[in-house]
């Protein structure tokens, strides 16, 4: 069996006015995050993860925040593409991990929504995703709400 594991992380900053896209779904909040795309630092990371481990680069490679074709472009679309140049290189995913690193808001009651897009997305049950958020006990950007971080791993496997 053909297995590899990708490490994917991401980080965008919290500013008032913008919206907060995580997982794929809306979040209530009072900052979003600052980006090119709809900022979804969660799909992004897992964008990261998937494309590392089948050794395709990275998102900002496939996916540049200087073409116009991506502002504001949903990551759930990103996300899908990327999975697609997966299976095209004859790999399924296997099972997806990821934190999420935020002081607020919290993410708990939220989470089983996000892994139901995402597993959706992947063609993968929902128990093969896990998502994880903590706080960073007030430390760091994240601690002080400047930004939110993200670190995923994938574990992918040759169908091919």
């Amino acid at each position: 069996m053909n297995i590899r594991i990708g490490l994917g992380y991401d980080v965008h900053q919290l500013a008032a006015g913008e919206e907060l896209w995580l997982g794929g779904i809306l979040i209530p909040h009072d900052k979003g995050t600052v980006a090119h795309s709809d900022g979804d630092v969660l799909l992004h990371a897992i964008c990261d993860a998937l494309l590392g481990a089948a050794g395709l680069r990275d998102i900002g490679y496939h996916f540049p925040d200087t073409e116009r074709a991506y502002k504001n472009i949903d990551s759930k679309k990103l996300l899908a593409s990327v999975y697609q140049l997966i299976r095209g290189k004859g790999y399924r995913l296997v099972n997806l991990d990821a934190t999420v690193a935020a002081q607020r808001p919290r993410l708990k009651d939220l989470i089983p929504a996000m892994e139901e897009v995402i597993a959706e997305i992947l063609e993968s049950e929902t128990d093969c995703i896990n998502i994880k958020a903590t706080t960073t006990e007030n430390l760091g950007f994240e601690g002080r709400e400047e930004g939110i971080s993200v670190q995923a791993i994938a574990l992918i496997e040759k169908t091919s």
